[in-house]
């Protein structure tokens, strides 16, 4: 009876949410739904968003298996474009930025290629990505690290202001994850 009940919410209430790769409690289907399609908040986001999050030019983000915004205070930023493999987990309070000022002329923007980030990384809680970063397989990117270039490698933890390498990781396991539902 329950499945049948967050089967038929999910797919009532919020299409977008059968298309993810997670199991979403009743509570939140209910709760994004009611905030960005009642309230319109972030009602522009085709996918659930919180409420203190920024989402600029969802139809240019390649969202991936998992939902970019549904923490806390995140600033998604895709004039650019944005990518983003699977299993991709983003921390609270996280800048994705895909565009950038002209330092001669304020008022341009500088156009640069996407910024993607491959399967199986995490952005942990206020992080930066800066235009133009290609980040590798299994990047770990520390808590307050700002990334200002490609780190294609992957299997590597990235801390620091400018970001750099600081540990090297083995191969990402999937093996033993948890699966909610």
């Amino acid at each position: 009876m329950r499945r049948t009940l967050v089967y038929f919410l999910t797919k009532l209430l919020w299409p977008a949410y059968s298309k993810q790769g997670e199991n979403y409690s009743i509570g939140i289907i209910v709760k994004h739904f009611l905030i960005q399609k009642i309230l319109r908040i972030n009602s522009h986001v085709p996918w659930p968003v919180h409420p203190t999050s920024t989402i600029k030019s969802p139809h240019k983000i390649i969202p991936g298996s998992r939902t970019p915004g549904i923490t806390a205070g995140c600033h998604i930023d895709g004039r650019n474009g944005i990518i983003i493999g699977s299993n991709v987990w983003i921390g609270p309070r996280v800048s994705i930025i895909s565009m950038n000022h002209d330092i001669n002329s304020y008022q341009n923007y500088i156009f640069s290629q996407p910024v993607i980030i491959r399967d199986n990384c995490w952005l942990a809680t206020n992080c930066v990505i800066l235009a133009g970063v290609e980040l590798g397989e299994h990047t770990v990117v520390s808590a307050g690290a700002v990334v200002t270039k490609t780190f294609l490698d992957g299997n590597v933890v990235l801390g620091g202001v400018p970001a750099k390498v600081i540990k090297r990781l083995d191969i990402y396991n999937k093996v033993g994850c948890k699966q909610r539902g």
